[in-house]
This record gives structure tokens, sequence and C-alpha cells, in this order.
């Protein structure tokens, strides 16, 4: 049995014998949040997200479950450790300067068979021949589709900035000037849709902005789906039939959309895991929140009034009230307008407040996923009503790759 009031307690009860700050995994929510990936997924491989989880034992633990199959890194540092720690497929999701990595990965023979690297530019690949250092490993080599909606002639973008390359041609020119280069193999396409899959089409209080948001979506997936159908068919012709691994697109927000796509061979996903904030807004699906931290109350300004320490942990993206975590349990506490969360001390409003002592726990939900591990050395797993482990982020084994 789980709700906000049962949850709560839980947490409390497991937690009781630890100090705050804190932060948790519940894993039957955890687990929950997979088994509904793999069933969106419709039978095609989830590639996890890294940055979205950036616990070891975690990406262990989801990679352990049928339906999943690899990493999708976000640095090629971390890609390189995590490869050293035995995981043997590593998508390096996004570009690289990392001179010291190309050259660690240009001459080491396992390495090199584990990770594959991004490139969107002929540049990038001058970049790495400058760094292999003597290196004579073959680098593994993905090359990115854009996946902005353009509308009006172009004079209208939709989507995140991210590769460079937006029309089948330019794909297949990329993968010719990959294929014809020594030192180099193309075996994968990526296209991340972050436009569907990681904006929510349930804005609460915006039913407006809602139906906009599902109006542009319906029209992006029509298009991004034949572009990437007729781009994997052109890089395929260069490649040969036998020359690309992996199709790789998606989100959380786009699972089983993307999954349907015949081009697509594997969809990525992360946050879906943890279920932040930032992803309550869907009509498609709902998560349930696995990852929390708690800070205790130590200050009772006056009636309606708590304070607790610390909290203020704003999330990536553009700045906005979205991207702070939110009071989550008790229900009922909000911000104070003035304040909002803060460095030191987070002064939280509302009739809840009166029934809170010196040393409770507020539970907070943070907005993104994996950025409260850089907050954190460790999470407490919760099973039930106890912490089942302790287990280091990525922060607590000392590496701080963003």
């Amino acid at each position: 049995m789980h709700g906000p009031t049962a949850d709560r307690a839980r947490y409390d009860r497991a937690t009781a014998h630890l100090d705050a700050p804190l932060a948790i995994v519940d894993l039957q929510a955890f687990d929950a949040n997979a088994d509904d990936l793999v069933r969106r997924a419709r039978g095609k491989p989830i590639r996890v997200a890294s940055k979205s989880v950036r616990v070891r034992a975690l990406l262990e633990r989801v990679l352990e479950r049928p339906g999943f199959a690899g990493i999708m890194s976000f640095t090629l540092a971390e890609s390189l450790w995590l490869a050293r720690s035995g995981f043997d497929d590593v998508l390096l999701a996004y570009p690289s300067a990392d001179r010291t990595g190309f050259a660690e990965l240009a001459a080491d023979p396992k390495l090199a068979e584990a990770v594959t690297v991004m490139v969107d530019d002929p540049s990038q690949l001058n970049f790495i021949d400058a760094a292999r250092e003597g290196g004579r490993e073959e680098i593994r080599v993905c090359i990115e589709l854009d996946t902005a909606l353009r509308m009006l002639g172009g004079r209208i973008r939709v989507g995140a900035r991210r590769s460079p390359l937006a029309t089948p041609a330019q794909l297949a020119e990329l993968a010719r000037s990959v294929v014809r280069r020594p030192g180099f193999k193309l075996v994968g396409i990526m296209a991340y849709e972050g436009h569907i899959a990681g904006v929510g089409d349930a804005v609460a209080g915006r039913p407006l902005r809602s139906r906009a948001i599902r109006l542009m979506q319906a029209k992006a997936r029509k298009e991004l789906a034949d572009r990437r159908a007729e781009a994997v068919a052109a890089v395929r012709a260069v490649a040969g039939p036998d020359g690309l691994e992996f199709v790789n697109g998606g989100g959380t927000g786009s699972v089983q959309h993307t999954a349907a796509e015949d081009a697509v061979t594997e969809v990525a996903a992360g946050s879906g895991l943890f279920q932040p904030r930032l992803f309550d807004n869907y009509t498609s699906y709902r998560g349930r929140p696995a990852a929390l931290f708690a800070h205790p109350v130590v200050r009772r300004p006056g009636v309606g009034v708590v304070t607790v320490l610390g909290g203020g942990y704003p999330a990536s993206g553009a700045a906005g009230a979205d991207r702070l975590p939110v009071p989550y349990l008790p229900e009922g506490l909000r911000y104070d307008p003035q304040e909002g969360a803060g460095e030191v001390q987070t002064p939280l409003l509302g009739a809840p407040a009166d029934d809170l002592l010196v040393g409770d726990r507020v539970w907070f939900r943070h907005a993104k996923a994996g950025e409260l591990c850089e907050r954190f050395d460790e999470l407490h797993l919760i099973d039930g009503d106890g912490v089942v482990e302790t287990v280091p982020t990525y922060r607590g084994e000392g590496r701080t790759f963003l």
C-alpha cells in the first residue's frame, strides 16, 4: 500500500536512526517505474541514461532487469570509468573535447570495444585523431540527427539546439566521412526528441498551454518519424546492411511513441526511474516518486511556518519556479515567496507547519532526476519500512564529472 500519508510514515520509520539532511530511493517505486518503462517500450531494449541516475548500484540493478540493455553516458571520463567498472556497452550521448580520455580510449582495446562516442561534425573526428597520441584502437562512432521541429520555412524552431545535422542528406554525408576515415567504425545513429520526451503535456492550471503542447508534439512526432526513417535508410545505404548496430531515440516521456517506429531499434530513458517533479505533467503515463530528500526542521518562527536546514537545490535549464525542488511530505507546505529555497535555511508556510516539531523531517522532490545525487554522497535504499542498503552516489565515489 502506498500514498503520500503512508509513504511519509514509512520513510520516517525507515530513516529514524539517521540524521538529516539525507536522500533516499524507494525501491518499490523504482522497480514499478522500471516495469512501466519496459511495458511502454513494447519489446525494444531500453538504454539507461546515467545522468538521470548517477549511482552505480542502481545502474546495475536496473540493467539486471529484462528489457534494459546498455548505458547512455554524459561525459567521456564517466564512460571510461563505467567501462572499467564492468559495464560493457556505454554510448556517450554528447560530443567530447577530452583529449586525455580519447588517448586512453584509443590505447585500450577493452575500452574501445565497450565505449561508443558521439559526433555530429567532421572536425570532431579531427580532434579525436589529434588526441590519440599513438593509440591505434578503432573508435566506435555514433552520429546524431537533430530532431527539432521547424515550421514556417525554418523561421520557427521547437526543440533543443543539438546536432547541426537536420536532414537525411546531411547525416549521410557525415556517415561517409566516418566510413572513409581509418581508425573509426560507424555503429549507430541517435536522435533525441527532447521537445517530446522531456516536455510535459498536462501542465497543472494551464489548459490552453497544455493543449498547445499536445498539438505541437503530435505534429513533431509525425514529422520526426518520417524524417528519422529516411535518415536511417540514407545512412544504412552508406554503412551497408550490417554496418549499423543500433538506432537510438526517445526518452522517458516518449518511450511508447518512439518504440513504435520501425526505424528505431532501442529507446533511452532514465528520469522515469526516479520520477522527479518535471515528469509529473504527462497524459501518457504516471510514474511513482522514487527519489526524495529530507531536511530537518530547525526553527519554528511563528504560526503556520517552520524553517528547515538547507534545500536550495535548483535544477539546470531555463531559470524558473519549475526548476526548484518542491516540499512533498507532509502535503500542503509551500515556499515563502520572499525567500524560496534557501542555501542554508528554507522557511516553509502552510497549516501542516503547526504539527511539525524541531527535528521532524520535511521530504522534498527534486525538479530533475540525477542532479539530486550531486548534493549527496549516498542514497539510502528503502524497501517497505526499512533501509536495506546504503549506496554511494557518483559524488560519494569521488566522481564529479559535471
